[in-house]
């Protein structure tokens, strides 16, 4: 079962993050025919201009907040090494964006937690042995996931983006402004598909790997790259860039092509607390808490 949007190499990531140099994140989203796609309800071409980092709640319909009475203690595991969302300091110490996010909404829900990391493959054995409570290890909310976990509302999802080389990035990208522009994207991809479908004018270049398609937009042979947003924001401000390029327009978020999100997992059933962990990601969202420790592991949002 694929639990994640994409997959990671840890260490390659660990070294992009780290030293901010280019990791090799090989997208593993399943390719989705533009045939299968037409049959969806897509959203706008060109997406409106988005804050660093934007909610997927929907500020009218504000969660009440639950009733914690039954709450003492929520248990959280979380994966070893996946940095920068999660992995151990050198004093074995558990660390990264999906372990603060866990401080936080405990500090928001005023409830005692504790944070175990395990390996990947044994979280959600863990969570069903009630060796834990909650994950907060990246997992992709999708229909397979689903049925085996239950989900919060998504606190972050993986957008796709183009980027373009900085003497000639443009403020927004909208199919008509592409015609003719050579666009590198990995073959077969969800994000090939999705520029098939809606960029029907831009020449399309398609590459072996995503390190193809940004060693091509750093040699110029191509006006853009579209791709996965967070692998992008890491290049981009990496040293394998060398200050080449930067985003063009803004994010695209399709769940059809995109994925749903990223939601922290609970028992299936277990209702009371995740209502209480959507509340909590809610506040830390609506009070600005959610954009500020995001910037704090992404220096250039994807977003």
């Amino acid at each position: 079962m694929q639990l994640r949007h994409f997959s990671i190499s840890p260490r390659r990531y660990k070294g992009a993050w780290r030293g901010l140099a280019a990791g090799a994140l090989a997208l593993a989203l399943a390719s989705i025919s533009p045939e299968a796609a037409s049959a969806q309800s897509l959203p706008a071409v060109q997406p409106a201009a988005t804050p660093a980092y934007p909610g997927f709640w929907d500020p009218r319909r504000r969660p009440e907040r639950p009733d914690l009475s039954r709450l003492t203690l929520i248990r959280f595991l979380t994966e070893t090494d996946y940095p920068p969302f999660n992995y151990a300091r050198p004093d074995g110490n558990p660390t990264g964006f999906n372990v603060d996010l866990a401080r936080a909404v405990c500090d928001e829900l005023q409830i005692q937690c504790t944070i175990q990391m395990r390996r990947f493959d044994t979280l959600v054995p863990a969570l069903a042995a009630n060796r834990g409570d909650a994950l907060i290890a990246s997992i992709a909310v999708t229909p397979a996931t689903r049925k085996i976990l239950d989900f919060t509302d998504p606190y972050y999802r993986v957008p796709a983006r183009f980027v373009a080389r900085r003497d000639a990035a443009a403020g927004e990208v909208r199919p008509e402004l592409l015609e003719g522009k050579k666009v590198a994207v990995v073959a077969g991809s969800a994000h090939e598909a999705y520029l098939k479908l809606l960029f029907t004018e831009a020449e399309l270049r398609p590459y072996p790997s995503a390190q193809a398609t940004r060693d091509a937009l750093r040699r110029a042979e191509v006006d853009y790259i579209f791709g996965d947003a967070i692998a992008l924001s890491f290049w981009i401000n990496g040293t394998e860039s060398v200050g080449c390029c930067a985003f063009a327009g803004g994010p695209f978020f399709n769940s059809h092509f995109f994925g749903e999100g990223v939601g922290i997992a609970v028992r299936r059933g277990n209702d009371t607390l995740r209502l209480a962990l959507n509340w909590a990601l809610f506040r830390l969202w609506e009070k600005g808490q959610l954009t500020d420790l995001w910037l704090r592991y992404f220096p250039v949002s994807p977003f």
